[in-house]
């Protein structure tokens, strides 16, 4: 793949999120996940240097169902920023987040540094500050969701804003395998699950990404959010919506959706 293909992927999808207009695949330009990890390298290093501050990363595909969907047997990441996150119970403008979905997540929230070839429980375990209930805005820079594995992770894995509760827990006080969630729109359930859907269970998420990070040179580090994937199915999300999760041993998060001008 030539570095020419790599930057007029990222390109395309620069143009879509500063434009606000989703574009095409960006599948004709990258054929393999490393080419699509060099994309959304590309876009990072953009976004750092424009001011960004990296706060955290987001873990994708953790559904068995999404993976054979794409085709793939592992989970992807994204790069969380600070302007991502959205304070618990406020509104995203509308149009902030192109074609928005939502999910309930376990949010870990780190006090050490991961920087080991290969990361054991106990480490992650040790590692970490405490659990958040969240809701990830997944976004899609592509037109009409028209993703491969390719598409999404050259496009930050997909992300959009993300949302976390204000009640930090420990994680010896919860039980994240077992842990249910619910999630409600507009006081309607749209979607159920627990911490099991997750990979079989959160901490095998993060333990997944804290190694794939160390070997890609980008480690978690102290005070980074860590998304570790969907408890439940994704839902749509349209302006005027109000979603409200709750997840068992964490408690609840909600996120609303501002409606359209004119």
């Amino acid at each position: 793949m030539t570095t020419t293909n790599i930057d007029a992927a990222a390109e395309r999808l620069l143009g879509a999120h500063s434009g606000g207009i989703p574009c095409a695949p960006v599948r004709d330009l990258v054929a393999t996940a490393d080419d699509a990890y060099a994309v959304q390298d590309r876009l990072t290093e953009r976004w750092l240097a424009g001011g960004r501050r990296l706060a955290g990363r987001k873990i994708g595909l953790t559904s068995r169902a999404v993976q054979e969907q794409l085709g793939v047997d592992s989970p992807d990441f994204g790069m969380l920023f600070a302007d991502m996150a959205v304070p618990d119970g406020a509104e995203i403008p509308a149009g902030a987040v192109l074609q928005p979905r939502a999910e309930a997540e376990v949010a870990l929230v780190l006090e050490h540094d991961l920087t080991h070839e290969r990361h054991t429980a106990a480490d992650l375990i040790r590692a970490t500050a405490f659990a958040l209930p969240a809701v990830e805005v997944v976004g899609s820079r592509v037109r009409d969701w028209d993703i491969t594995l390719v598409d999404t992770v050259a496009d930050n894995a997909s992300s959009g804003m993300y949302v976390l509760g204000n009640r930090p827990v420990l994680l010896k006080d919860v039980d994240l395998r077992l842990c249910g969630m619910v999630m409600e729109r507009r006081g309607e359930q749209v979607s159920t699950g627990n911490g099991a859907a997750c990979l079989g269970h959160p901490l095998n998420a993060a333990l997944w990404l804290a190694d794939t990070l160390v070997r890609v040179g980008r480690p978690l580090r102290a005070g980074d959010t860590v998304l570790t994937g969907a408890l439940g199915p994704v839902v749509p999300a349209a302006p005027g919506d109000v979603f409200e999760a709750r997840v068992d041993g964490l408690g609840d998060v909600r996120v609303a959706f501002g409606k359209e001008e004119g």
